[in-house]
């Protein structure tokens, strides 16, 4: 009867169910549960499976540039990092109020480290996120308008609670990029939350966008309530080799 339960299990891809069952008949401790405590630990089996499941999918998916976590985080590291601004940002109510987060420091200072955390933090909160170097998007864009899946690659961009569009602002956008990013945040504007790390102060992006009435809509609708953590001081890269 045991074998045939196994069997039902599995075909029905009740793998959490499956496994716990399985190790109570093995270690035969069946018996010990009423039938209420048994199925209590089964269907608390099932959810836990499952539940992980998701978050494997969802950090997969969202393709984070380092394996980064809150707890890795250096803040002794004088960089002028706020411990209490990145706790803030890690319970991922900026992402449930559509917030968006700048990131700015020179090279080395941990920019995408940091942005690749919160990204981490946000899956393990149920989140969809999606994690892009900026230059490849928008050459990846540029490349769908090509083939016909533009709109379908927006919409789909457009769907993450969180984007995380990393190295902003490395060489001056063009007119198929203006446009691009000018479609993302005004498909994600007040629905989405979308975070930038950059090495360019906010005062110079005009000149990186290009064409000053799209890059104020743009800068109009990203910045000025966002979240800013402003790094300094010597890159982690060189402490590191030190």
């Amino acid at each position: 009867m045991n074998i045939a339960t196994l069997d039902k299990l599995r075909s029905m891809r009740l793998f959490g169910m499956y496994t716990a069952f399985e190790g109570l008949v093995k270690t035969a401790n069946l018996k010990e549960y009423s039938h209420d405590e048994l199925m209590a630990h089964l269907v608390e089996a099932e959810w836990n499976d499952r539940h992980n499941r998701k978050l494997a999918r969802l950090i997969t998916y969202a393709r984070f540039r380092y394996q980064a976590r809150i707890d890795l985080i250096d803040f002794n590291h004088p960089r002028g990092l706020d411990k209490g601004l990145i706790q803030r940002l890690a319970t991922g109510d900026f992402i449930n109020k559509a917030q968006n987060v700048i990131i700015v420091g020179p090279t080395g200072v941990g920019k995408s480290f940091i942005a690749s955390a919160l990204g981490y933090q946000a899956c393990m909160l149920g989140l969809k996120t999606f994690y892009a170097s900026s230059y490849k998007l928008f050459s990846n864009l540029k490349q769908a308008k090509a083939d016909g899946s533009y709109q379908k690659t927006l919409k789909r961009i457009e769907k993450q609670q969180l984007l995380i569009l990393d190295d902003f602002g490395l060489k001056p956008m063009d007119a198929n990029a203006r446009m691009a990013l000018m479609e993302i945040i005004e498909d994600r504007h007040q629905k989405y939350a979308t975070m930038i790390t950059t090495q360019l102060p906010v005062k110079h992006w005009h000149e990186v966008i290009g064409e000053s009435t799209i890059a104020d809509a743009i800068l109009d609708r990203l910045v000025h309530s966002a979240h800013k953590i402003i790094l300094s001081g010597e890159s982690m890269r060189k402490k590191l080799k030190k």
